[in-house]
């Protein structure tokens, strides 16, 4: 059976913490930064832990991340 490529753009958005969970970057925090407020800018700079529920998925498109 072939290798599983890695899915480049999900390797660029996900990564794996030593303990196996998968941590992610909010979005929305690029451009557009005056309408928002600070605290709302304050959390979106945090890393955020995907949900159980998404990790299969991520873990089929990084096979070996």
């Amino acid at each position: 059976m072939p290798k599983i490529k890695t899915n480049r753009a999900a390797a660029k958005r996900f990564r794996k913490t030593g303990s196996g969970k998968v941590v992610f970057s909010k979005s929305f925090a690029s451009h557009i930064l005056t309408k928002k407020s600070s605290k709302r800018k304050r959390q979106l700079r945090k890393n955020q832990l995907l949900t159980r529920a998404n990790r299969k998925q991520v873990r089929l498109l990084l096979p070996n991340g």
